[in-house]
């Protein structure tokens, strides 16, 4: 893994624009089509701005999320409205190319088995999505993985329902599918003075090589994403 501590939230999202940019190309070249699940925020929103401007084989690609508040459609709390507003409106990605979690559904628990299946259509059996990105929230959150929630301990779906965390359940990524991806890039700008909270070091110092002994459900839940050394990144700017 690679950290990389860069000046401020600008720097953060041009430099994982370049990554995902060429993530995509690599991916299309070798396998024929990227698959990028995207989280939100505002880094990972300028982040996408920035996307839009680099070279990237659009007929190929495929965006889905990595979480979504269940509220209404065009909400300012929905990750699709500002992903819509940062990517969609500039580049040409086909609305078949967006992969929108269901959120609106009357049954969220029969959506979110829905959105898995949509997974599996694209990225196969188990699906392993070619990239993730992600955002480190300030309790150490990443994705809608979030401390105490139920969530965090599935293990059988890649695809999962939070309680109500800040006024909203959410729909999102879980450890499975997230450790099964190829690559990630993830971004920080939470905490000021160019210094990391105690949560924010630890949520970092604890991504750890796949096979390490499973920690446990009182850390953060960044720490219990796995991974592979060497082939991911993540971009800091704390």
């Amino acid at each position: 893994m690679k950290i990389e501590i860069l000046p401020d939230a600008d720097a953060v999202a041009q430099r994982a624009a370049v990554f995902v940019a060429a993530a995509a190309r690599a991916a299309v070249a070798e396998r024929g089509r990227f698959i990028v699940a995207v989280s939100g925020g505002h880094t990972p929103w300028q982040m996408l701005r920035a996307l839009a401007n680099q070279e990237v084989p659009w007929d190929r690609v495929h965006v889905g999320q990595v979480d979504e508040r269940v509220a209404p459609a065009g909400d300012p709390d929905r990750n699709l409205t500002h992903l819509r507003e940062s990517l969609l409106s500039h580049a040409p990605l086909r609305p078949d190319q967006l992969h929108a979690m269901p959120v609106e559904a009357d049954e969220l628990a029969v959506a979110a088995a829905q959105y898995a299946r949509t997974l599996v259509g694209l990225a196969g059996s188990p699906p392993v999505l070619d990239l993730v990105h992600l955002w480190l929230g300030p309790d150490g959150h990443t994705a809608s993985l979030v401390p105490t929630d139920p969530v965090l301990e599935i293990t059988d779906a890649d695809v999962g329902l939070t309680g109500v965390y800040q006024g909203r359940r959410r729909m999102t990524l879980t450890y499975p599918i997230l450790n099964r991806a190829g690559k990630f890039s993830g971004s920080s700008r939470e905490v000021k003075k160019r210094r990391c909270s105690p949560v924010c070091a630890m949520a970092i110092a604890r991504f750890r090589p796949a096979g390490s002994a499973p920690i446990g459900p009182s850390c953060s839940p960044t720490g219990r994403q796995r991974h592979t050394c060497g082939n991911r990144r993540v971009c800091n700017d704390c």
